[in-house]
């Protein structure tokens, strides 16, 4: 594992630590955008293992599925929660009329610390 890859998946188990204190404390649309940075963090590691960084989010999303969902080096419900995740984070960040449930922080916090034990099973 590089360093780069062991800094993004530090970030992501701080922001599911945040994600897990925001929800505690109500705040749930700031949960799930924490939960689903955490996920983004650790697409990103994966795909520095192929020498590939990308700036979009969609990129990071889509290339994280071609190169390691559909040729199953990671399970593919992990890309499947990353979809989902950002799905649902930008309902809470931009769309006024929505209101994220405390259940749907906790599955994407769950989904997280999933995506995170695998990430570390994987990289050591």
């Amino acid at each position: 594992m590089t360093t780069e890859q062991q800094q993004l998946l530090t970030k992501a188990a701080n922001s599911i630590k945040a994600a897990q204190i925001l929800t505690d404390e109500g705040l749930h649309d700031s949960g799930v955008s924490r939960a689903y940075y955490a996920m983004f963090y650790i697409a990103e590691a994966f795909l520095i293992e192929d020498g590939l960084s990308f700036s979009k989010h969609s990129a990071v999303i889509s290339k994280f599925g071609e190169h390691f969902a559909k040729t199953n080096r990671v399970p593919s419900e992990f890309h499947r929660y990353l979809i989902e995740s950002e799905q649902s984070r930008l309902r809470g960040d931009y769309d006024a009329s929505y209101t994220t449930t405390e259940t749907e922080a906790i599955e994407q916090i769950e989904r997280a610390n999933l995506f995170l034990t695998f990430a570390n099973q994987y990289f050591n």
